[in-house]
């Protein structure tokens, strides 16, 4: 379809009355231009924390698939006012479920997968001029024909998958900050705006912390084609548009310093070394669904041969790891230790397959003021480091400076902002 826009509004685009009728009125600016709209919302402000409350008040143990049925209400919620607004401007909005948008994922609850859009009804209304406003985060499975929820940020995966199955010239990401940034830029002021950033940097930022893109979203949208712009929902400027590796006009050395706050440790002593032992520890983490980022393994002369295997999930997946792996114990390894106060600093750029001494140099600045590292993870343009949490902020200062990632552009120059984080 020519001349169409796929536009996503976060949480705190949406968070109130104001900030819903201020969407409403971006939507209808872009319709009034002669394009085609489809809308993906996010539930408004903190409406899903309070829906995990009230599932908390009442049971221990929430049923997953209950839950997904609780929390695909708060995006209902946003699109059904939101096209209230919309047809109070004087334009035809009509809103749809995740399900009735054809969103169809795996049979995962709570973190679900997109595995198919069939978009004939969101097609059919915009044949008939509307705007539509599709729920994001949530989906129905292609089975047992349940409820879904995507997981935290889902929305964004549903606004680029939306955008794939459509054609869409482009799909706006729209939040509360101006763009991507050099570093969070509540850590470091002087953080700077990027105007273009690869898929494949992106990908590395959001493994590594960075909030102001969801993961798997950057990746679909990297296989699918879909072009990616970053921008503020209450200012007109330009943000950051993600592009394929080809269309950046550099590669500087670093592009970005990311960071994240909510590692968890987990530490196993005395694994077997034999063929086998590592794939049935971590069969076990992917059969409920847990993402394991760091891997290390040694094997110390105390353990009598065997193996030690360390590695971090999120700390909210920390009581699944452990459940998960506890009945393991005696088999797969002897011990099971977790570690939950970590934090994770990386640094990510292109062209760091070209430069050598990059690692050096952030040991050496880390270690210049005490930063002990815990674990090291490398890619050809990322080398992430796990330390204590209580350091994070002083070692993203700390890398950001010494690569000297400041210029113009900086955060200090625009709008004063709430940033959640960013990078």
């Amino acid at each position: 379809m020519s001349g169409l826009i796929v536009m996503k509004f976060g949480g705190t685009s949406v968070a109130d009355a104001e900030r819903i009728k201020r969407a409403a009125r971006r939507i209808v600016d872009k319709r009034e231009l002669g394009n085609r709209v489809v809308a993906v919302l996010s539930a408004r402000g903190k409406t899903t924390d309070e829906l995990i409350a009230m599932a908390e008040e009442v049971s221990d143990a929430p049923d997953p698939r209950e839950m997904d049925m609780l929390l695909s209400t708060g995006e209902r919620i946003s699109c059904a006012l939101c096209a209230m607004a919309i047809n109070d401007l004087g334009h035809r909005a009509i809103s749809l479920t995740g399900s009735q948008a054809g969103i169809v994922t795996d049979e995962s609850h709570t973190k679900a997968r997109i595995i198919d859009v069939r978009a004939d009804r969101i097609k059919a209304a915009l044949e008939e001029n509307n705007v539509v406003l599709v729920a994001g985060f949530q989906g129905v499975s292609g089975t047992a024909r349940n409820v879904t929820t995507l997981g935290r940020g889902g929305s964004d995966t549903t606004a680029v998958a939306v955008a794939a199955a459509l054609g869409a010239e482009v799909c706006e990401i729209y939040t509360d900050v101006s763009g991507v940034y050099t570093a969070d830029p509540r850590i470091v002021p002087d953080a700077r705006k990027l105007a273009t950033v690869s898929f494949e940097e992106m990908l590395e930022m959001a493994a590594s912390g960075a909030g102001v893109l969801q993961l798997r979203s950057v990746e679909y949208a990297r296989n699918h084609g879909v072009r990616i712009h970053c921008r503020s929902s209450f200012e007109e400027a330009p943000g950051t548009v993600v592009v394929a590796e080809g269309e950046t006009m550099e590669q500087p050395l670093i592009t970005a310093v990311t960071h994240s706050t909510s590692e968890a440790r987990v530490t196993l002593i005395g694994v077997p070394d034999e063929p086998g032992a590592a794939a049935r520890i971590f069969a076990a983490l992917a059969d409920v669904s847990i993402n394991v980022d760091m891997i290390v393994q040694n094997e110390p002369s105390s353990a009598g041969g065997k193996a030690e295997i360390s590695f971090t999930v999120p700390r909210e997946d920390l009581r699944a790891a452990r459940a998960a792996l506890e009945p393991l114990t005696g088999d797969a390894f002897v011990e099971l230790h977790t570690y939950e106060q970590m934090g994770k600093v990386s640094i990510i750029g292109a062209g760091m397959r070209s430069h050598p001494g990059v690692a050096a140099k952030v040991f050496d600045v880390l270690a210049q003021e005490g930063v002990n590292i815990d674990m090291i993870s490398t890619s050809p343009i990322k080398i992430s480091c796990v330390i204590d949490r209580d350091r994070v902020a002083q070692a993203v200062q700390l890398l950001h400076s010494a690569f000297e990632l400041s210029g113009p552009g900086t955060v200090a120059e625009e709008k004063p902002f709430k940033a959640r984080q960013t990078l």
